[in-house]
């Protein structure tokens, strides 16, 4: 990836970070790393540990994929997307279901036509386990999105590929259940709505490996899926 342009939507989230993280440890000689989301307080916080007086290659864009023009100025130049920016609380989207049609559907295809303006060269899409046989709206809408990006290889042009990797839970991340039930713990009860839940689970670390994976092994519409341990949450509340 030395000597190329990388954006990844939802760049301030707990997978963002990290992917940052790495990817400026290892790939030093990146030409230009942009960091696109839409909550400025968030990339202020982020600023404090990549700065870009310390990483020159190093780009904040505030802009939703929503807005399609905004996507357009912010692909300039790019030669590869990472889009992780989504809405992905569950019980929120039952009570939110346009907003997150609109950012994880629509903003999904903005992502792709954007992209296809722009002849951007490949594009990974991150996903989640929920969208296999979704049970949930969430869910829905990332299958929705997985099936437009597979889509879009049939549509682009031959320079671009899109690809997905959908994988489980990531561990610690932020507003997941481990962070719950660490600060439920003080209170001495944890809240279990089925004991009978299991849950995959993956670390912040080996879901950066497998998207910088994707980046230099897929050649387009593959639906990337790792081999990763589940946890009985009842064990996980022990």
């Amino acid at each position: 990836m030395n000597n190329k342009s990388i954006l990844i939507t939802g760049g301030t989230g707990s997978f963002g970070r990290q992917f940052v993280y790495q990817v400026l440890k290892n790939y030093p000689k990146i030409k230009r790393l942009v960091i696109y989301s839409r909550d400025e307080l968030k990339q202020d916080q982020m600023r404090n540990q990549f700065s870009e007086q310390k990483y020159k290659n190093l780009r904040y864009f505030i802009g939703d994929v929503r807005d399609y023009p905004r996507l357009l100025r912010a692909l300039d130049g790019i030669d590869i997307i990472v889009h992780a920016a989504a809405l992905k609380q569950v019980p929120t989207a039952e009570y939110n279901p346009i907003e997150f049609i609109k950012t994880n559907v629509m903003g999904a295809q903005n992502i792709i036509e954007a992209s296809i303006e722009k002849k951007i060269k490949k594009v990974i899409a991150l996903s989640s386990d929920k969208a296999s046989a979704p049970i949930n709206l969430y869910g829905a809408t990332k299958l929705c999105s997985d099936k437009l990006f597979i889509a879009a290889n049939t549509y682009a042009s031959k320079e671009g590929s899109y690809s997905v990797v959908r994988y489980g839970n990531v561990m610690g991340s932020r507003g997941s259940i481990i962070p719950k039930f660490i600060k439920d713990s003080k209170k001495g009860i944890l809240s279990i709505t089925d004991e009978k839940m299991t849950r995959f689970n993956i670390t912040l670390q080996d879901s950066v490996n497998m998207v910088l994976f994707a980046i230099k092994n897929t050649c387009g519409a593959e639906i990337l899926v790792p081999k990763i341990p589940s946890y009985r949450i009842l064990d996980l509340a022990s």
